[in-house]
């Protein structure tokens, strides 16, 4: 084909996109930052000298800042497409953003029913960052309870029916208008199918109905990516959503210590731990514990941990010995971490109301139901504040960083993926030369607001009846809320308190 001919033009034609690129960006960089300065005579800089930028050079990139027009993306991203296209007509075909499948090489570390253990990849040539994501799931935690998922959520079991390739969503993505600053990462997805809240170290026997070797495969992964270019990796980023978030508190600092064992030193290793950060609290309606959604989390976590042949960090073993559960509530291992983790939690948690029993099934809740849900916000900022690097926005829902809308989420005017360059560049300036995070880059951001979606920028809820979209007041209307009440506690007539909630005040 004519096309075939036209490889090393499309190579060069993709680096002068490039380029074009980079001007583009550093050209609306410097006009937003001329409005900024006004018409003040500003001192001219002086070139650096060839040898500061050979240094300079050497040092890693990071990834391109699209701050400067974050406000027209779409149309910015349409303009470079229509300019690749423009400039050669193959780039015109779709580009393969899938991650491919790969079974591990170990066979002996494998699903809960004996099937092999995998994971997803999409190679990211010349990059040397790394994103590894373990997906969640929920967990059982006996034998009756994992019967019931074997039965139920078999996918979350067994490799048997995993697809050939994955699409990455979120930052998982590899198009730069979908995910801004870890679009050309290498991308790794662990499929969950350890049901173990990724802790797990035992096989499966002749006496054991299922193995659970969650944390065994995270190892097996990573020993299997040092051959294929981690090796050469200056960032690995652990993340991971719901029992994947807790996985990520639970491997983090496991990962970095078995990376320097085998002599890979230089890899800064990093957690992102989104909707993992559970409570160990009484739950509103207290039940028997015979499945997995009515059993109370330490209930479940303490049979759970026993039944998993479950591991936790040692340094969180040490501090919690003879009660290891412990270690898998979020603030309660947090300080026991030597890896940096940025932690991302909605304050009303979905999950967390589900196994606290508070079951928002469409009808009004009752004034108790209302006041539980409310506390949880709090003790949810009373766990968080001490955190320094975290995301927590007063929202009803569950995950959120491999969402279609984790862009459009903000806590105080930022949003998250914004939230997260500013703490890896955060990093990467404390590395060189311990400064302070850069002004106007925040990366502790937790909504004041007290109530559920009273940040306006949070995931749009339909009512489950109908399907129709609700807005704030009409969703805290259905919940129960009382206006008067509310309005009178805070000293101020209904109207106003109304008008705030309107405007997202």
């Amino acid at each position: 084909m004519k096309s075939c001919e036209w490889h090393q033009r499309s190579v060069r034609t993709l680096g002068l996109l490039h380029s074009v690129l980079l001007l583009v960006l550093l050209q609306s960089e410097a006009l937003a930052a001329k409005k900024l300065r006004g018409s003040r005579a500003q001192p001219r800089r002086t070139l650096p000298s060839p040898q500061y930028r050979e240094r300079a050079e050497a040092t890693e990139s990071f990834p391109l800042d699209f701050t400067a027009v974050e406000g027209n993306m779409d149309n910015f991203m349409a303009q470079v497409k229509n300019l690749a296209q423009s400039l050669y007509p193959c780039s015109a075909q779709k580009l393969d953003y899938d991650m491919k499948l790969h079974f591990l090489e170990n066979t002996s570390v494998t699903c809960n029913d004996g099937t092999p253990a995998g994971y997803y990849m999409k190679e990211s040539k010349g990059s040397r960052r790394w994103l590894i994501f373990l997906e969640g799931g929920w967990y059982c935690f006996d034998k009756d309870t994992c019967e019931s998922r074997y039965d139920t959520m078999r996918r979350l079991m067994s490799s048997t029916k995993w697809p050939q390739t994955k699409t990455g969503t979120g930052i998982l993505s590899a198009q730069p208008e979908e995910n801004p600053h870890w679009w050309n990462a290498n991308m790794v997805f662990i499929p969950y199918c350890s049901s173990d809240v990724w802790s797990g170290a035992s096989a499966k026997t002749d006496k054991s109905d299922y193995a659970f070797m969650g944390a065994l495969i995270i190892q097996e992964v990573v020993k299997e990516l040092l051959l294929k270019g981690l090796q050469n990796a200056k960032v690995l980023l652990l993340a991971g959503s719901s029992a994947g978030g807790t996985g990520v508190l639970l491997n983090v600092d496991r990962v970095a210590e078995q990376l320097e064992e085998l002599g890979h030193t230089g890899i800064q290793v990093r957690g992102l731990s989104d909707s993992g950060w559970f409570l160990d609290n009484k739950q509103y309606r207290c039940t028997d514990c015979v499945d997995t959604i009515s059993c109370a989390p330490t209930e479940a976590i303490k049979r759970g941990i026993k039944y998993w042949g479950g591991v936790v960090p040692e340094r969180c073993r040490l501090a919690h010995e003879g009660e290891e559960w412990n270690c898998f509530f979020g603030y309660k291992v947090y300080p026991t971490l030597q890896s940096p983790v940025f932690v991302v939690q909605w304050l009303f948690d979905e999950a967390q109301l589900t196994v606290d029993n508070i079951h928002l099934t469409g009808q009004p809740v009752q004034e108790g139901q209302w006041r539980y849900i409310q506390n949880l916000g709090n003790e949810l900022r009373s766990t968080l504040k001490d955190v320094p690097a975290m995301f927590a926005p007063a929202c009803l829902s569950h995950e959120v960083i491999t969402r279609n809308y984790w862009m459009d989420i903000q806590v105080k005017g930022t949003s998250l993926p914004r939230a997260l360059q500013c703490w890896d560049r955060s990093l990467h300036d404390n590395s060189k030369n311990n400064k302070a995070p850069p002004k106007g880059c925040p990366v502790h951001l937790i909504d004041s607001c007290p109530w559920p979606h009273c940040n306006p920028t949070c995931p749009t809820i339909r009512d489950q009846y109908t399907g129709q979209e609700m807005n704030v007041i009409q969703f805290l209307l259905h919940m129960g809320f009382d206006v008067q009440k509310m309005a009178q506690q805070q000293g101020m007539e209904p109207s106003k308190l109304l008008g705030m909630l309107s405007s997202g005040s």
